[in-house]
């Protein structure tokens, strides 16, 4: 109630403020429409002519019998209400994107695809043709935008005003492009108003009615957007991170859209009956009430979500996000009920998105955390060197993942409400009454049925690698680090997999860069790679790892991973890998184990190590990076500095919060 009380007097002095500025907005005078409603007929309007565009539709120009201007004549002849068409032009500017965007997705797989039946049992001499582009077109498209940082080279690293504050990331070329058209379409939905016809009350009338229209409208593209099993991921192959960036934006959208139309109602409001009126209103009708409370839900939201806050303060700006996002739907949604606005199908089809999102994601959990017979996933958490721990989820049923996936942890006791995305180190069966990771070998027992058969073949014990860093993962690992042996068993689940968009079977070369804790993302690849190697599956013929750590206790992290992808068949022939430690404790650190695996002092030099393999490349190249935001620009600079000279693409995988 006092935040309510706060914000109607916000709105009301907004509302103060902006009337020197309608008042002298127009002064024509014009006359009395049927269906826009009562005319002004001077500046001095009498109060009874502006109170009916203080509620309900008159003036929202839901119909344009009686719109003109050059601007709206083509939307007048097709007979579109107003605020619908520009529903329309919003829409369908999005699904031409996306239409777009499929037919290149399209033709990248058909590509690929075909390098890749070309390739499958060639050597590395008759993979030259694939070396090259063989368009000149579509290298300039992805050095100058696709791949493109907004200006130099800045993209994924952090704009830091200290070590606990930072001002995120800057979008790229292509997604601040993107961003741009999408911001200055809506100003100009807004702001195509019928300035010359109609009086100053009906021109408030209808700012109020396309901004609140258009901040539904947009409402449907932020639900969307948010979730995790959002379709259009699969279907255009585009990341969450990349849908979560556009969540963002769109959300500031929808939240200057909604202040815009409540102080365009009060701006009238205050015409009509003053201060106290506006004030009567805010405490006796719940319909105003109910808008009041989405809008004030949103205000709150765009502050908290400002990056500085966001990032001072991740998981309790969660907890808060998430309930003033419910808060914000309820009051949007009893608003529309209460004044039975025509966009009540937008709600529904909001609240279905919704819903529809949380049921997939509560099916994904329990389907893979729970069973009747074997009981809920065990958690086993091992504390490690480095301020690290390896965290394994033995699951209640199989687990199949794409390489290069990730899902998302809940550990209750650790964080009641909360799950945190990580990249999916290893998976491998384990016998469910295995107290630790275990083969099928070693379980000592025959598959009873053939459903335990196809069990062995797909892995149920799911590995991550968890870095030490603020809130829950530093709680995580002081607690499995203060266990006896630094080994601690609790209860959790996992939700997932998502992500897993890249496919690199059709590159001949594939050089992948990984940075701390990133080397998770890098394994699975490398592995999946070989394994394709061996049984003549894939088109690559080198892999190149190099992977970038602080010292040598990052070594075990990854041991008992590492130690199965050189045990694999044809390895040497294939892989290259290459450590590099930027503080070893001593030169006694730094051994190579052997030719095709190589330590090295020093941080990497990305555009070396790139440019090497890109002369001695096999076919065409792949270049990956996971690690952090430095690197990751560094070798987003190097890749970019390839396109062009041969065929090089680029792909970079990152959470940005």
């Amino acid at each position: 109630m006092l935040v309510q009380s706060a914000g109607h007097y916000i709105i009301l002095a907004l509302a103060l403020i902006a009337k020197p500025c309608w008042s002298t907005a127009v002064g024509a005078d014009v006359t009395k429409n049927a269906t826009m409603g009562p005319t002004v007929a001077s500046p001095q309007t009498p109060v009874q002519s502006v109170q009916p565009y203080t509620h309900g539709l008159a003036g929202v120009n839901l119909s344009l019998n009686n719109v003109s201007g050059f601007a709206l004549l083509p939307i007048t002849a097709l007979g579109i209400p107003h605020n619908l068409f520009y529903s329309y032009v919003l829409w369908s500017s999005m699904a031409l994107l996306f239409i777009v965007i499929i037919l290149i997705r399209l033709g990248q797989r058909a590509n690929a695809h075909l390098r890749h039946l070309m390739s499958l049992h060639t050597t590395a001499e008759q993979q030259q043709y694939w070396t090259q582009d063989q368009q000149t077109y579509w290298p300039l498209i992805k050095k100058n935008l696709l791949y493109a940082p907004l200006r130099k080279k800045r993209h994924n690293r952090e704009i830091q005003l200290s070590k606990a504050y930072n001002m995120g990331t800057i979008p790229s070329r292509l997604h601040s492009l993107l961003l741009s058209l999408y911001i200055i379409s809506n100003i100009v939905y807004c702001a195509l108003l019928d300035y010359h016809d109609k009086n100053r009350a009906g021109l408030f009338a209808e700012l109020r009615g396309r901004t609140g229209h258009l901040a539904i409208v947009n409402m449907v593209g932020l639900v969307i957007f948010a979730g995790r099993n959002n379709p259009l991921i699969g279907l255009l192959r585009v990341s969450f991170d990349t849908f979560n960036l556009f969540h963002r934006w769109i959300g500031r959208i929808v939240i200057l859209e909604s202040i815009i139309h409540t102080i365009a109602w009060a701006v009238n409001k205050e015409w009509a009956a003053g201060p106290k009126g506006v004030s009567a209103a805010f405490w006796s009708d719940p319909f105003i009430q109910y808008g009041l409370l989405g809008t004030i839900a949103m205000s709150v939201i765009l502050i908290q979500s400002l990056s500085v806050v966001r990032h001072a303060f991740y998981e309790t700006f969660l907890h808060f996000h998430q309930a003033l996002a419910i808060a914000a739907f309820v009051g949007v949604w009893f608003h529309c009920t209460l004044g039975k606005l025509p966009q009540i199908p937008f709600m529904i089809f909001i609240l279905v998105c919704w819903s529809s999102d949380r049921f997939t994601r509560l099916a994904r959990l329990i389907y893979h955390n729970f069973s009747f017979t074997r009981g809920v996933t065990t958690v086993r958490v091992e504390a490690l060197p480095g301020e690290a721990c390896r965290v394994t989820f033995y699951l209640r049923h199989p687990w199949i993942h794409r390489p290069g996936s990730h899902a998302y942890v809940y550990l209750p006791s650790i964080s009641l409400w909360q799950s945190h995305p990580f990249s999916i180190a290893w998976a491998e069966y384990c016998a469910f009454n295995s107290p630790s990771p275990a083969t099928k070998e070693k379980d000592g027992t025959l598959p009873h049925s053939t459903s335990d058969l196809v069990a062995l073949t797909r892995p149920n014990a799911v590995s991550f690698l968890i870095s030490k860093r603020t809130g829950m993962t530093a709680a995580l690992y002081n607690r499995a680090s203060s266990c006896p042996l630094g080994i601690l068993n609790l209860k959790g689940a996992v939700e997932g997999p998502y992500g897993g968009l890249e496919s690199l079977h059709s590159y001949g070369t594939v050089l992948l860069f990984a940075g701390g804790v990133g080397i998770t993302h890098q394994l699975n690849h490398v592995r999946d790679l070989l394994a394709g190697y061996a049984q003549h599956r894939v088109a690559t013929r080198k892999i190149i790892l190099a992977w970038t750590v602080r010292s040598t206790e990052a070594l075990e992290w990854v041991r008992p991973w590492m130690d199965v992808i050189l045990a694999m068949p044809y390895r040497r022939d294939v892989l290259q890998i290459d450590m590099f430690v930027t503080k070893p404790r001593s030169q006694n650190d730094i051994i190579s184990a052997s030719r095709t695996v190589q330590m090295h002092a020093g941080r990497v030099k990305v555009k070396v190590v790139l440019e090497r393999e890109f002369e001695m490349r096999v076919g065409a190249m792949c270049v990956g990076v996971c690690g952090p935001g430095a690197l990751a620009d560094d070798v987003r600079s190097a890749a970019r500095g390839c396109v062009g000279e041969g065929k090089v693409d680029f792909w970079e995988e990152g959470f940005t919060w």
